[in-house]
C-alpha cells in the first residue's frame, strides 16, 4: 500500500550514514528506508550495532563527527505548511533549530546523561519552552507544571526545584518525556526509552507513551531491541541489521508471519512458558564489526537458511514487496 504525504509524518528514503575513522568509511546506516504514518507508532528493532540509534539521531541531524549523512533524504510532512527536507538544511540553520524540540521531540536513551546534573528540573524544562515560545516567566512556570502533571509526576511545583539526582529513574525519564513534549511536537522520537528501567517502571513509561499518543495526537518513532516493548506499543515495525532494513510491515502481521530469517530468529529468542526446562533458542554468532561486513546478504554467516555460492555473493539483497503491506530483503523469501 502506497502512503500519501497526508498519511505520513516522516519519510526516510535510502538513508546512508558513515563514520570516517583512520582513513576508512564505516557504513553505520546503508540505504535504510522507512515511513512513520500519522498517528501511529513505528518501532525500529534490531540488536546493538545495527544502526537504529544512528538513524534516530540522523532525523534531528544530531550525528556527531566523524559521522555524517552521506546520502538519502529525511522528509518531514507537517500538518500545516510545506514538507521539509531535513537533510537539505544547513547545520546552523534557524529552521533546523526550530525543528529540534519544536515539531520533533526526542526522548534520549539514558535520562541521567540527557539531563544536566547541575541545573534544576525547572531550569531545564523552562529553557526547552522559552527557546521556542515567547512567554513570560510566570506563563513558562505554569506550562512546566502542566507538563510535569501530564507525565504523571506528583507534586510538580516541588519537582521543578529539584535536581535530577534527587529523583528516581522513572521520574527522571518522565522529566525527559516532559521536555520532549514541551512544544507540542507532531513527531516524537524515542530512543530506547525504557532500557535503564526495571519491569514495573518500564510498564508505566510504556503506558504513558500510549496515552500520550492517543491524547496528544502524536506520531512516534520508537527505537528498541526489546520485542516485548514493541508488542505492547507499536503499530508498525522495521527490522534493521547492519545498517539495512531487512523486513517491515504492520506489527501484528510481521509477528504472526515473519518472512526474514533474522526476524524469525529474534522472535524465537523470546522466553516462553511453553519451553520451560529447555535451552533458550538464540541466533548463532554476533553482529559483525562495521569493518568486517560480509559480502552478499550481511546476515548470511548467522542464517540457518543461507545457501553457499548464492547468499554470500554480490551485494546485499534489496528490500522488496512481499505483498501489499510487508517488505523483505531476502533472496530465499519465496522458498523458506
Amino acid at each position: 500500500m502506497v502512503a500519501t504525504n497526508h498519511d505520513l509524518i516522516l519519510d526516510v528514503k535510502d538513508l546512508k550514514v558513515s563514520f570516517f575513522v583512520d582513513g576508512s568509511e564505516l557504513k553505520a546506516v546503508d540505504g535504510a528506508s522507512f515511513q512513520v504514518r500519522r498517528g501511529r507508532v513505528l518501532a525500529v528493532v534490531g540488536e546493538s550495532g545495527c544502526g537504529k540509534s544512528v538513524s534516530a539521531y540522523s532525523i534531528l541531524r544530531l550525528v556527531k563527527r566523524p559521522g555524517r549523512i552521506v546520502g538519502g533524504q529525511i522528509v518531514l510532512h507537517p500538518k500545516s505548511g510545506p514538507s521539509i527536507d531535513i537533510t537539505a538544511l544547513q547545520e546552523d540553520a534557524e529552521s533546523l533549530y526550530a525543528l529540534r524540540g519544536g515539531r520533533i521531540g526526542m526522548i534520549f536513551q539514558e535520562p541521567m546523561t540527557a539531563l544536566s546534573p547541575v541545573h534544576t528540573i525547572g531550569n531545564q524544562l523552562s529553557e526547552a519552552i522559552a527557546l521556542h515560545r515567547p512567554l513570560g516567566q510566570a506563563a513558562i512556570e505554569a506550562e512546566a507544571i502542566s507538563l510535569l502533571t501530564k507525565v504523571g509526576i506528583a507534586g510538580p511545583a516541588q519537582a521543578l526545584k529539584k535536581y535530577p539526582h534527587e529523583l528516581s529513574g522513572g521520574m527522571r525519564q518522565r522529566v525527559v518525556i516532559a521536555i520532549a513534549l514541551a512544544n507540542s511536537p507532531e513527531l516524537l522520537v524515542a530512543d530506547e526509552p525504557t532500557t535503564a528501567l526495571d519491569v514495573t517502571l518500564q510498564a508505566q513509561i510504556l503506558g504513558l507513551l500510549k496515552s500520550l499518543k492517543q491524547n496528544e495526537d502524536l506520531s512516534v518513532l520508537l527505537i528498541t531491541h526489546d520485542l516485548g516493548v514493541v508488542a505492547q506499543t507499536a503499530d508498525d515495525i522495521v527490522l534493521m541489521y547492519l545498517g539495512r532494513v531487512v523486513e517491515s510491515g504492520p506489527l501484528r502481521k510481521v509477528l504472526k508471519a515473519p518472512k526474514h530469517p533474522y526476524t524469525r530468529g529474534l522472535l524465537d529468542s523470546i522466553p516462553s512458558r511453553s519451553v520451560r526446562g529447555k535451552p533458550l533458542p538464540s541466533i548463532t554468532g554476533s553482529v559483525p564489526s562495521l569493518k568486517e561486513i560480509p559480502s552478499g546478504c550481511p546476515f548470511h554467516p548467522r542464517c540457518p537458511y543461507a545457501v553457499p555460492g548464492r547468499c554470500d555473493q554480490g551485494s546485499a539483497p534489496q528490500l522488496s514487496d512481499f505483498d501489499a503491506e510487508q517488505r523483505v530483503a531476502c533472496l530465499r523469501v519465496g522458498e523458506i
